[in-house]
């Protein structure tokens, strides 16, 4: 290996280790919930709403007169991420309404000095997570409706040499000011003028201030592909069209809302909202349940990939109950069978059928059952079995008699083993082939 490439596998090794992460998109949309002058925003997510609404600057930026998220807990944020079983957490410092989640000295547009909350969240976080041992990362947009004209998905900006300036300082700010950053997820890089020598230095700066920082590939410039790829969960179902990665910048690819039914080449990290917006969207009631979200996050792990998992924080620093109630029992189902997901490895056949998804680690090799086709009897094809065989259940270790019926694996289990059926089921294997 070359040296930058032993650096980046050095770099990497916690990140692969984690497997999951906790999501935060909060800003001034966060107060607004979706809604603009008693109109809701149906059809976009919450923190679009000044694009989709076409909101004027000056009109938007006054909501940050009544933004005070007086509920707002750093430590309950980062205590629950850690109770889930998430292992770093990344939070919008910048999103594309140009609004500045901490204190920035490079413009008063900004959460101490533009409302009367007069503190910096981002400092909190920090703190809190390196408290509880939770890895902190930041998310940042170089999308910025508040230097373009008009809030368009594009976001032409009339004096971009001076913008460039800017949000080179300010990414300065956040890698200097707030300890060890651990990740940096870009967005934003469809932006009219944002190129790929812009996300080189960009980039390069970023690891000369944080050398062990790990980048998302937003920081250079996808392709029209990569980026159709990237927001499509049609693409789960279309393996041809891979996320396509010989051109690229960052450290790994960032599929959206969907795991690919063929992973990408190296790296990759799925996000996810729970509902349907990423920010805060008081009438969004479309509730992804545990079980979905679990076997999202096996399917990220059986295909080499994490999963960060959003929540949307309200305008008054509260996190929804639907989030904590899910966060809370997929922390609860990884605290019996996290064995199959931290630290994991994908195995030589990621998945057998729609309801199986496959694991390994130190020799073992995990099945992860989403549904039971025939009651509480388990086939399983692919594993090669032999008489040295072991079959333990991962949550309780309790060993599980098998046979073999026409080259698979058949286990029973019992209703003690089923237990809540909402949630995949997990055995661990040892001494198969």
């Amino acid at each position: 290996m070359r040296m930058n490439e032993i650096e980046s596998e050095d770099r990497m090794k916690w990140w692969r280790e984690a497997r999951f992460g906790m999501f935060i998109h909060w800003g001034l949309y966060s107060l607004l919930g979706g809604t603009w002058k008693n109109i809701r925003a149906n059809s976009s997510p919450s923190e679009w709403i000044m694009a989709s609404r076409l909101i004027p600057k000056n009109q938007y930026r006054k909501i940050a007169r009544d933004f005070n998220p007086v509920e707002f807990d750093a430590r309950a944020w980062a205590e629950l991420a850690v109770s889930a079983g998430m292992k770093y957490l990344v939070i919008t410092a910048k999103h594309h309404d140009g609004f500045s989640m901490y204190r920035t000295k490079l413009s008063d547009y900004n959460i101490y000095d533009a409302t009367s909350f007069k503190r910096d969240p981002l400092a909190e976080l920090a703190e809190a997570c390196s408290d509880v041992g939770l890895r902190f990362g930041i998310y940042y947009s170089q999308l910025d409706w508040n230097w373009g004209n008009l809030p368009a998905p594009l976001g032409f900006i009339s004096n971009y040499p001076k913008y460039l300036d800017f949000l080179k300082g300010q990414l300065r700010e956040l890698l200097t000011g707030y300890g060890e950053i651990s990740a940096l997820f870009f967005d934003g890089d469809w932006m009219a003028q944002w190129s790929m020598k812009d996300g080189r230095d960009v980039e390069r700066m970023c690891r000369e201030l944080q050398p062990g920082i790990i980048i998302n590939d937003r920081v250079g410039k996808r392709t029209i592909m990569d980026s159709f790829v990237a927001g499509k969960p049609l693409a789960a179902h279309m393996p041809f069209l891979k996320i396509r990665t010989r051109k690229r910048l960052g450290d790994y690819v960032t599929p959206e809302q969907y795991v690919p039914g063929s992973p990408p080449e190296g790296d990759w990290e799925t996000c996810m909202t729970m509902n349907t917006s990423w920010g805060y969207k008081s009438f969004d009631n479309y509730w992804k349940s545990a079980g979905e979200l679990v076997s999202t996050l096996v399917g990220a792990a059986s295909g080499g990939g994490n999963l960060l998992l959003n929540i949307g924080p309200d305008g008054n620093g509260r996190i929804p109950t639907q989030s904590v109630t899910r966060l809370n029992e997929i922390g609860a189902w990884l605290k019996k069978n996290g064995d199959c997901i931290y630290g994991a490895k994908p195995w030589r056949k990621s998945s057998e059928g729609s309801d199986i998804r496959y694991t390994e680690k130190n020799g073992n090799l995990f099945a992860i059952i989403r549904n039971l086709n025939r009651g509480n009897i388990v086939r399983l094809v692919e594993p090669v079995a032999s008489k040295e065989t072991r079959i333990v259940m991962l949550n309780g270790g309790r060993e599980l008699k098998w046979k073999h019926d026409k080259g698979a694996i058949i286990v029973e289990l019992s209703k003690e083993d089923l237990g809540d059926c909402r949630l995949p089921l997990v055995l661990k294997l040892s001494g198969t082939g």
